[in-house]
């Protein structure tokens, strides 16, 4: 695994909100993380008593709905996938995600398996940050190609700088693509770049870079697996996301997020 990223793919991060790593998994990681991943939304997919009670199993509960043909989203697989698990918790991933974001210390915020299945719909534009149960400039997500992602299938694209000016107003992922763009109408200036890349490869985003995803215009699904991550210290906003009911009753706004069992704290600078 590639996780310490160049001087240069740092910069590149910090001033376009999103970098690509190449290379991030050997051939033989690539094998292990598609053979843990797919195992673990199949046995969640399969299993009632192992959905988190927040998860929206789109595709299960309405087949043809919109959003059931954006992606099949499998969140926070770690905390029912003993190899999951072992994935999610490598202090690795946090020294990459950390370094990158210029923080001391990285919690996960949530793990979410995204599978684009075949002839699937597009992935509006949105952030990620307001979404969550923090406000943070520096959350970063990372996003891990289980599968060539390329032009055809749906891969990334990113409005580069757009987190420098976001603010935690944000759309949900629905049928317009333009969406974000009637809250934040001075982004429309902003030339998007596209990130095809090759299985193996991990993109990096800023939880506050706007981004997106064309449709799969493929027989085959686009896989990926994803992690997103907060900053050691941050605080709650108020919002519930994936918090458990009996924590999230338990906070006040300002508390700090530092329940280990819930956001484990996967690396800290020395």
């Amino acid at each position: 695994m590639r996780y310490q990223p160049t001087t240069e793919e740092i910069a590149f991060y910090r001033e376009n909100g999103f970098v690509v790593l190449n290379d991030f998994l050997s051939p033989a990681e690539l094998e292990y993380w598609r053979s843990v991943t797919e195992e673990a939304v199949a046995q969640r997919l399969a299993s009632t008593a192992d959905r988190p009670w927040h998860e929206a199993l789109n595709n299960q509960q309405d087949p043809d709905a919109y959003y059931a043909q954006v992606f099949t989203q499998c969140i926070k697989l770690a905390d029912t996938h003993a190899g999951m698990r072992e994935l999610m918790l490598d202090p690795r991933l946090g020294e990459l995600a950390g370094t990158l974001a210029g923080v001391e210390g990285i919690r996960i915020w949530h793990d979410q398996a995204l599978f684009k299945p075949p002839f699937g719909n597009p992935t509006a534009w949105h952030l990620d940050n307001p979404y969550w149960s923090f406000y943070s400039r520096d959350a970063i997500s990372l996003w891990v190609a289980l599968d060539d992602a390329t032009l055809a299938n749906g891969c990334l694209w990113y409005l580069p700088g757009s987190h420098k000016t976001a603010r935690t107003d944000n759309t949900g992922i629905g049928h317009n693509m333009a969406d974000l763009f009637k809250l934040y109408p001075e982004w429309r200036q902003i030339e998007p770049v596209a990130c095809p890349c090759a299985a193996g490869t991990a993109v990096l985003h800023n939880g506050l870079t706007a981004h997106g995803a064309g449709a799969n215009m493929t027989n085959r699904p686009r896989r990926a697996m994803t992690c997103a991550y907060m900053p050691d210290g941050a605080t709650f906003n108020g919002q519930q996301n994936v918090l458990p009911p009996d924590y999230f009753a338990s906070l006040q706004i300002g508390d700090v997020l530092n329940d280990d069992r819930i956001n484990p704290l996967i690396w800290k600078r020395s």
